[in-house]
């Protein structure tokens, strides 16, 4: 920090201290910090001593000398400025100091120099701006202060400078995105972007072991938002990387240069999907090299006795899941794919031999390793092969089925609070704030499984009900409690989308356990008292149409239960399963035509995919329920159903209705009108007759014939 003939260096530290202490004027408290600050730079002072330099001097005479302006006789211009610049790195390296507010609000100070033109002179305060922010990056209020104090762009712009200590301005940007990416890019991303840009630049230029050192630095600069393939610049910095990789891995590699490489390609799946591998046969070639070689990465590495005890296999396989993950995505992708059918059925089979791995893997699995998240990691991935894939394995998965209901029942149980939180991405491998929602990734494999015998019967026998329909209510609980939450698709609703599923699969194939498990009960109970709250959400029409037909199920099989038997929730169910059935179809006139055509209600039309099976379900369950609850048929006529559907079927077309759409109103009617006099006696005042005999309603035509 001192110029070389700023002060005799003779005197010991012990009595610079003294004189610090008892210094007249500022000329000899400045010669005495000469020498402290001599010291310091040459490493021979402890944590105790600068301790005492600190209680010396405290932070007064450092800001003094930042803001003085007028060297010394004889020495340079910054002289002051260093000086206090090393008295506040000493300070750092404590690091109940290193938070103060007093070096925090330096943070501008640090900026400016960092971003200066450097020269030979300037140097040693670089090294201690570097020292303070490093300090400071490691306290608990740094990390804000520094990127709400424009330090991200300080130090982008010493690295592309490639100022003195570049490096060390790299180190600290990683440093700075694994606390606090979001944030860093919200406010920082061009300067960020420059920085990828020239990262990927090198990465694709290195012949040496810098291409694979940038694999280890890079995906610190890959965000999940902003997208990079938004912009121009970001879309050339993923072509950069994908020709890099490209390059690193059709080339022969050793075990340390092949998983940086892997967990580099496995984080940019993870921000952008496919996008950053382009179509036509190189990309299709490389996209299946790269799960191919995940596949065997994963069976290497998981059919070995003690699979993860080297250092940093975790991460490795973790990534490899990632990327195992896309390729089955792309073998399902129908429009636009990336692979040739003949490389999707390759893929399907290499890909069947890692899950297998990954089968044997989960179940040499101890009681005491079910909190590691790398555990968390393989149930996810088997889950979304489960999802997809459900004719290979059938054994192996049904051997496994006992252990991952236990593993999710645990996380489900240990903490229901943390299933309402953002789950940690697949790669999260740490700090991922376990226990996590397990089963979410499990529910549509399941959902597969109970629609045939013998899994099934393995998830009843371990008590898969139970979890399923607390975990039900739960996540309903979850939906319900921020209004906010009501306003858009969210891996919540999802859940109980597919949870749905799986009860709809036991209440057709078991009614005998819906009829004896508690379970169901409490789940009826639940359904009857939440579709009419979320029937008026109308961007939760699938979900709503989910609940009308798996409560109109149930109400069958549990007809009998004092729950439905005429009680106000029971009937604001029924009325609100008549308003979902009932407004699903309007008149409307064809194309180029005057003729009035029956089509699906507009409200409907964007959901109609994913609803109409259930619609058409919940119509026939309907037609099950008049029998069984007298007190339904008045529903029906309070809601002015049949006066509906009489003049709609009246103004159409018949060819415009067609035959599954008649039988699913015929149904209905016949029920209502066996049911009901009153009921039957509307249908026949609006035209019953005619109509059900141009419909060729022929069992409606007959029972309204009948006295």
């Amino acid at each position: 920090a001192a110029a070389p003939g700023c002060g005799d260096g003779s005197s010991t530290l012990k009595r610079c201290l003294g004189v610090l202490r008892d210094a007249r004027n500022d000329s000899e408290q400045f010669a005495a910090l000469l020498l402290v600050a001599k010291a310091v730079r040459a490493g021979e002072v402890d944590a105790k001593t600068r301790r005492q330099i600190f209680d010396a001097i405290g932070f007064t005479f450092p800001n003094r000398l930042l803001t003085s302006r007028q060297p010394p006789d004889g020495c340079p211009e910054h002289t002051f400025r260093a000086l206090g610049l090393t008295l506040l790195a000493c300070f750092c390296t404590d690091p109940e100091l290193a938070g103060h507010s007093q070096i925090l609000n330096k943070i501008p100070t640090f900026n400016d120099i960092l971003v200066s033109p450097s020269d030979p002179d300037s140097t040693s305060m670089i090294d201690d701006v570097y020292q303070c922010l490093s300090a400071v990056v490691a306290t608990a209020r740094g990390p804000r202060e520094l990127v709400a104090k424009g330090t991200v762009s300080a130090l982008c712009q010493a690295y592309l400078n490639c100022s003195y200590g570049s490096d060390r301005a790299l180190t600290l940007l990683v440093g700075l995105l694994a606390i606090a990416e979001a944030k860093c890019w919200q406010r920082d991303a061009p300067h960020l972007l420059a920085v990828l840009g020239k990262l990927s630049d090198d990465f694709l230029r290195a012949e040496d072991m810098t291409k694979f050192e940038l694999c280890e630095v890079l995906p610190h600069f890959i965000p999940l938002l902003p997208p990079l393939a938004q912009d121009s610049q970001g879309c050339e910095c993923l072509r950069r990387l994908y020709k890099g990789l490209a390059n690193v891995l059709g080339s022969k590699l050793s075990q340390s240069q092949r998983d940086p490489a892997l967990k580099l390609a496995a984080c940019l799946v993870q921000a952008c999907g496919s996008e950053w591998i382009p179509a036509g046969s190189a990309g299709s070639k490389f996209l299946a090299l790269l799960v191919n070689l995940a596949c065997v990465e994963v069976r290497l590495t998981l059919e070995e006795p003690d699979p993860l005890e080297a250092e940093g296999k975790k991460e490795v396989v973790t990534a490899c899941y990632i990327l195992i993950e896309m390729g089955i995505q792309e073998c399902l992708k129908e429009e636009e794919p990336l692979l040739e059918e003949v490389q999707k059925m390759q893929l399907m089979r290499i890909m069947e031999e890692a899950f297998g791995a990954v089968v044997f893997y989960l179940r040499q699995v101890k009681q005491e390793e079910l909190q590691d998240p790398f555990i968390f990691a393989s149930v996810r991935i088997l889950g979304a092969w489960m999802a997809e894939e459900t004719s290979s394995l059938k054994q192996e998965i049904c051997e496994l089925l006992p252990f991952l209901v236990r593993y999710a029942k645990k996380h489900f149980r240990e903490g229901s609070t943390a299933a309402s939180l953002p789950q940690p991405e697949l790669g999260s491998t740490e700090g991922s704030g376990l226990p996590q929602d397990a089963l979410r990734f499990l529910l549509p494999g399941f959902c597969h499984l109970t629609a045939e015998d013998r899994p099934r019967d393995i998830l009843i026998s371990e008590g898969a009900p139970a979890l399923l329909c607390e975990y039900f209510l739960h996540q309903w609980e979850v939906l319900t409690s921020q209004p906010s939450s009501l306003a858009a698709l969210t891996s919540t609703e999802m859940s109980l989308q597919t949870a749905c599923g799986i009860f709809l699969n036991l209440v057709v194939t078991a009614p005998d356990l819906v009829r004896r498990d508690k379970t169901f009960s409490s789940l009826m109970d639940m359904l009857l008292k939440s579709l009419p709250l979320l029937l008026p959400q109308k961007d939760h029409l699938v979900l709503a149409a989910n609940f009308t037909t798996l409560g109109l199920l149930m109400a069958r099989i549990l007809a009998s239960s004092a729950v439905l038997q005429g009680t106000q929730s029971a009937k604001e169910f029924f009325g609100a399963t008549i308003r979902f059935l009932s407004q699903a179809h309007t008149a409307q006139a064809a194309p180029s035509s005057d003729v009035l055509a029956v089509t699906v209600s507009p409200a409907y039309a964007s959901a109609w995919a994913d609803v109409s099976e259930l619609w058409f379900l919940g119509m026939q369950a309907l037609a099950g329920c008049v029998p069984l609850f007298p007190w339904l048929p008045q529903a029906v006529l309070q809601a002015r159903w049949l006066e509906g559907l009489s003049e709609l079927l009246t103004r159409v077309a018949p060819t415009s209705v067609d035959f599954e759409l008649i039988a699913a109103f015929q149904g209905v009617l016949v029920e209502l009108a066996r049911a009901s006099k009153p009921c039957r006696d509307v249908i026949l005042s609006h035209h019953g007759r005619e109509w059900a005999n141009l419909y060729g309603m022929a069992a409606l035509e007959q029972c309204l014939t009948e006295q």
